[in-house]
């Protein structure tokens, strides 16, 4: 990819709930040297969106956060025009996207961040999406050597990431076993429920790929079926969780030899009490099948509208933890990632120091392209960067 590009980092759909938010970030991390790794300049970036009021909105707003954004690029795309899209991409060494639900409104950008060359990062949690970009551009996007990574925010970073810090605690060349344990108190906001129907209108998680076994090469990756069950220590129950983030894990397990000869991973999700857990499996039950019938699905879009979200009072009470039990031949480990608001401010860090890392850190990141997984895009760089940034990667025991 070129380096005389005009913006180091562009955010699409920075008007959004959310992309205002990563927005911010980069605007208060644009003060900090460490951002850029080993480049002495400040970040070059832009918003991009399809309403230009909207937009000189944004901008004002960065400014009034640091003065220098007064040079921040302002650019207009739209997801259903094209020539826009690759406009803006050449422009970009990455292009972050906040706009879903991706599986609508998605593919067109990534197809015009492989003609242009570009490292693409986006925040999906849609399994049918990210097997679409798999299908069909791949191939293209590792012979361009361009990074189509999805899933750079809560998923799936604490997860993929998290299992990666494990398993670098364990011996190397032995069988492991991890199993990720979720507590998190959050709200979301209305372009991620809007996600959410998509997902159990369209969608669905992939059996195979979540629980079956899958051989590469000599070695073997795993999904373990696991059950509700209570767990004594934790005084709470472990429910398997229905999200993208065990199929993140499993595919860079696939990809790197780290993860042993036989690799397995299960996804839980800690609930406190019985009665929070029937009532969260009838809830999920219940609008999953009212999503799949269009009249009802169109009354639940209007629970929450795209660009609502939670307060910055109710982001500052959100937390996360995901803890994650590590075990191979010969050792036992257990870890956590933990942070503040998972869905929205947390997000918006994970995902602006994604498209940082590919855009000043390409030195020091695996040589791989394609349609890829943060893990396998980014590595150990990304945990110091996140590190850097507060989240928490901690050994607890081992």
């Amino acid at each position: 990819m070129t380096s005389d590009r005009a913006y180091d980092v562009i955010v699409f759909g920075a008007t959004g709930f959310t992309g205002r938010l990563v927005a911010e970030y980069l605007a208060t991390k644009g003060k900090d040297a460490s951002a850029r790794g080993a480049e002495e300049r400040p970040i070059r970036w832009a918003i991009a969106g399809r309403n230009a009021g909207r937009l000189a909105e944004v901008k004002a707003a960065m400014e009034a956060i640091d003065p220098a954004c007064s040079s921040l690029g302002v650019i207009e795309a739209a997801s259903d025009d094209a020539a826009s899209l690759e406009r803006m991409a050449r422009q970009a060494r990455v292009v972050i996207t906040t706009v879903g639900p991706y599986t609508a409104l998605g593919e067109p950008l990534v197809e015009a961040c492989i003609r242009a060359g570009t490292d693409y990062a986006d925040l999906t949690g849609e399994p049918g999406f990210v097997d679409r970009l798999i299908e069909r551009h791949h191939e293209a996007a590792r012979a361009r050597g361009v990074r189509i990574v999805n899933c750079c925010g809560f998923d799936s970073i604490p997860h993929d990431l998290g299992v990666l810090f494990t398993v670098t605690k364990l011996p190397a060349g032995e069988p492991i076993v991890v199993e990720g344990i979720v507590r998190a108190h959050a709200s979301f906001s209305g372009g991620t429920w809007q996600s959410l129907l998509e997902i159990m209108a369209h969608t669905g998680l992939r059996k195979g790929a979540a629980r079956g076994e899958d051989a590469h090469g000599a070695r073997r990756v795993r999904g373990l079926k696991t059950r509700i069950r209570y767990e004594k220590g934790l005084r709470a129950w472990l429910c398997p969780m229905p999200s993208i983030d065990p199929l993140v894990v499993l595919r860079s397990a696939r990809e790197l030899d780290a993860y042993g000869p036989d690799f397995q991973y299960s996804h839980n999700v800690q609930v406190k009490s019985g009665l929070q857990l029937v009532m969260g499996i009838a809830g999920f039950g219940a609008v999953t099948a009212l999503a799949k019938v269009g009249p009802t699905r169109e009354l639940l879009r209007k629970v929450r509208s795209p660009g609502e979200g939670p307060s910055a009072e109710e982001r500052a009470r959100s937390w996360f933890q995901v803890t994650f039990q590590g075990k191979s031949a010969s050792r036992k480990v257990v870890t956590r990632v933990s942070g503040g608001d998972p869905g929205y401010s947390e997000t918006a860090k994970m995902v602006a120091e994604s498209a940082l890392c590919m855009a000043f850190d390409r030195e020091r990141l695996p040589a791989r392209a394609g349609v890829i997984t943060p893990v396998v895009a980014m590595g150990e760089r990304l945990i110091e960067r996140l590190q850097a940034a507060g989240i928490r990667f901690e050994l607890l025991e081992g």
